[in-house]
């Protein structure tokens, strides 16, 4: 009997993230593995494997035309937390092909960072470090009269999917009311989640500490503009979690460096930021370099969702642990 051909093609993760040893010995159970890493596979290997394949592990190119020179193909398990502008949804899934994404595994560390985050802006962290090592800080209340904490704190999520799921929570202990903003939910579902419904304007005004957790889309993207942003009240927090393309970024390292607002972000319009960008001068806002989501533990989580799906896939079931693509959601994500 011929063996299921399992074709690895997940750049830009590496082998260290996606194959480890373990994973190779896992996989090799499950069938023939034709691996590629460093790049994209070439084309005429991915050719090759067409005829054979049933599972694709990346982020290939599958077009209605090569899905029609894959005719065992059952899923293509996408290891990165977006979808790819580059596989034929709609027919895919009118194939009974599975198409999925890594990102529930990649949730959980960031919904950590957030909070780690959240804490250090509302307590004044990164202004109290730098008081500190100049020499001019200030002990006890008189150096912490501006902070308020998360304890008890309303707060509001820009975005409820995997990112929101898994935050949530990690606040409930704070007790604080939660208010969401989600246009692809609805209220009820929200409500039964224990969340309160919000329109944009009503959570910038009045949530003192906002998380934009929202993926970006041909729909949305730059939806935070200057107005909405100039709606957060004064001193209120906001970290950056999501797809920077859904601010306007330039206003919001604005209102963060003017200390108007209190900011925390994590990504980027461009990655790496440009060494000239007038963000790097600034000096009353928390950054980091697209570091929330990117721990051992994440691809730890990302290669045993992987091989837990092939292996559900290959035994004629339901995948369990990874995304599955809605293809209209997913076109108008893909752009990113």
């Amino acid at each position: 009997m011929t063996r299921p051909l399992i074709f690895m093609d997940p750049f830009p993760r590496t082998e260290e993230m996606v194959y480890t040893p373990e994973t190779v010995t896992a996989l090799d159970q499950l069938g023939d593995v034709v691996s590629h890493f460093g790049s994209r596979a070439p084309d005429a290997l991915v050719e090759e494997v067409l005829p054979r394949v049933e599972i694709i592990i990346g982020q290939t190119a599958m077009p209605r035309e090569r899905l029609d020179r894959a005719p065992h193909l059952r899923a293509i398990l996408n290891v990165k937390a977006n979808w790819e502008p580059n596989i034929d949804y709609g027919e895919a899934q009118a194939r009974g092909i599975h198409v999925l994404s890594a990102a529930p595994s990649m949730a959980p560390a960031v919904a950590e960072f957030c909070i780690g985050q959240a804490i250090a802006l509302t307590r004044g962290l990164p202004e109290a470090d730098r008081l500190f090592r100049s020499g001019k800080e200030s002990y006890g209340i008189k150096g912490a009269r501006q902070h308020y904490g998360l304890l008890g704190t309303r707060v509001g999520l820009i975005g409820f999917g995997n990112l929101g799921r898994e935050l949530v929570p990690l606040l409930r202990p704070f007790g604080g009311e939660m208010l969401v903003h989600d246009p692809w939910l609805s209220d009820e579902y929200l409500r039964l989640e224990g969340l309160v419904p919000s329109s944009l304007t009503d959570l910038l005004t009045s949530a003192r500490v906002i998380f934009v957790l929202a993926g970006v889309t041909t729909e949305n993207e730059g939806f935070l503009d200057r107005r909405k942003l100039e709606l957060v009240q004064p001193d209120a927090s906001l970290i950056l979690a999501s797809r920077a393309e859904v601010v306007d970024f330039e206003t919001l390292i604005e209102l963060g460096d003017s200390g108007r607002i209190r900011v925390a972000i994590d990504v980027f319009p461009q990655e790496p930021v440009p060494d000239d960008h007038p963000c790097r001068h600034s000096r009353n806002i928390l950054f980091s370099a697209h570091i929330a989501g990117a721990m051992k533990a994440s691809y730890a989580r990302i290669r045993s969702a992987m091989l837990d799906d092939t292996t559900q896939i290959l035994k004629g079931f339901p995948p369990m642990r990874m995304q599955q693509a809605v293809p209209r959601l997913a076109e108008i994500s893909c752009s990113r």
